[in-house]
């Protein structure tokens, strides 16, 4: 039908809301047409109607890029991750969702940009909660299969005697319970990419199979001698150092090296805090959708916890966290209304914690004090923060715009931990080298004005 593969070739130069509208109309119109067969508008129908769906996700998530280019750079640095990120864009990248200007990620996304229209595997690591599925999604989504099916499949979750049904299918009568012939996700990722999470927990068995179809592009169910060619990009992903396994000989290192021809690494979203006002943008509108009300408003003081949380749980954490509050608070959500293991100590709490400690001789912070695993991880994280920023004030003699330079950060974010973990510049001054900052004002007294 001509009017239906019109539909289907629409300019992408069309505005959205002129392809909404467009859409709206041949609907309203085909409706109640008298020469097309009913099975063609219905046709037609689901066309618009996923159509119109896509188009509304895709403006969605255009907000949120645009919101993470919008703003003016503060420095050189800045400016550089804003043309890098803008070069994406010109050259129609596709980011799923993926916001921020760290350096890294931005690393990760130029190397996945050059990856994604080869065949080569891919193998993604980085802490739990960063966004590897995203990233395969990315890659799946630039590549030259983005209509094809993308299939996950979490390794860790299969048990080891159903590994090989799950990933190749099985014939009829194979074992007990084989009541039909069943395709694999291997060949139901056909033509499209099959992303393999946690691929570390694969048993050793497994990752013997999985080479083979590495290496030879084909499959054989269970119970059955036919081989099936299968042509599968693979995305691979891990939360564990896959280098150390194999020399323990708990991951094959042939395997490791086919996987990784192409390895992007994912920094924690404690390396990439400029992302966080975004994400609590995105989580906090996506909630608002699932929950079919209005998107929830946060207090300063759960906003400035939100944006200096050291997140162990990274994305995943963040996102939980936003659909807990959007949940539980009405209109304004505030600090209680975070799981009780993750609000912050109330200052008083605290002090008393710390003249108790200091009384009887005991370190402020012990392990028998933290109550939970998050508190042992949130403690952790605080004092190796700390530490790294008082070695980083030693190094520069207290000149907190070298130190900003220095781990590129922005200095006003930098000012901010200062603040949180009680640091003063001043303390940490090379006295016998004093530093002239503009018009021959000690750079020093310009800084201590800001803090």
């Amino acid at each position: 039908m001509k009017i239906l593969d019109q539909v289907e070739e629409l300019s992408p130069a069309i505005s959205y809301a002129g392809l909404i509208e467009r859409i709206e109309i041949l609907r309203s119109t085909l409706r109640w047409s008298s020469r097309l067969e009913r099975a063609d508008i219905d046709k037609l129908l689901r066309q618009a109607t996923s159509l119109r769906d896509e188009v509304m996700q895709l403006s969605h998530k255009e907000r949120f890029v645009q919101a993470a280019t919008a703003a003016e750079p503060t420095a050189p640095i800045d400016q550089s991750r804003g043309a890098r990120r803008k070069a994406l864009i010109e050259r129609s990248f596709i980011f799923e969702g993926t916001f921020g200007d760290n350096p890294r990620l931005l690393e990760s996304l130029e190397i996945a940009e050059k990856a994604a229209p080869t065949d080569l595997p891919v193998l993604i690591d980085g802490e739990s909660g960063t966004g590897k599925e995203l990233m395969a999604k990315v890659i799946h989504a630039n590549g030259s299969r983005p209509d094809k099916p993308f299939i996950s499949v979490n390794c860790g979750a299969i048990p080891d005697n159903l590994l090989e049904s799950e990933l190749f299918g099985h014939r009829k009568g194979a074992f007990t319970g084989a009541s039909n012939d069943r395709k694999g996700k291997f060949e139901s990722a056909h033509t499209g990419t099959i992303f393999l999470d946690e691929i570390g927990e694969l048993p050793l068995a497994g990752q013997v199979k999985l080479l083979r179809v590495l290496e030879a592009h084909e499959i054989q169910r269970v119970g059955s001698d036919e081989t099936i060619a299968v042509d599968t990009r693979i995305v691979a992903a891990t939360n564990r150092n896959l280098r150390q396994l194999s020399e323990e000989g708990r991951f094959r290192e042939d395997l490791f090296y086919r996987l990784s021809v192409i390895h992007v690494t994912l920094p924690p979203l404690r390396e990439r805090r400029d992302e966080i006002p975004l994400l609590i943008a995105w989580f906090g509108d996506e909630a608002a959708g699932t929950l079919k009300r209005r998107p929830v408003r946060l207090t300063p003081r759960l906003r400035d916890f939100l944006l200096n949380y050291a997140y162990p749980g990274n994305i995943r954490e963040l996102r939980n966290v936003m659909y807990r509050v959007s949940c539980l608070a009405g209109d304004m959500a505030d600090v209680d209304h975070l799981p009780v293991d993750m609000r912050p100590a109330a200052p008083g709490a605290a002090a008393a914690v710390s003249n108790v400690a200091t009384a009887t001789g005991q370190e402020p912070i012990s392990v028998e004090n933290l109550m939970s695993l998050s508190d042992a991880k949130r403690a952790a994280s605080d004092d190796a923060e700390k530490a790294f920023l008082e070695r980083g004030l030693r190094e520069v003699s207290g000149t907190v715009a070298e130190l900003a330079r220095r781990i590129d950060m922005n200095r006003s974010h930098l000012q901010m931990l200062l603040k949180k973990h009680g640091l003063h510049s001043k303390d940490f001054r090379n006295r016998n080298a004093p530093s002239t900052g503009r018009n021959g004002a000690d750079e020093h007294d310009e800084e201590d004005s800001d803090s």
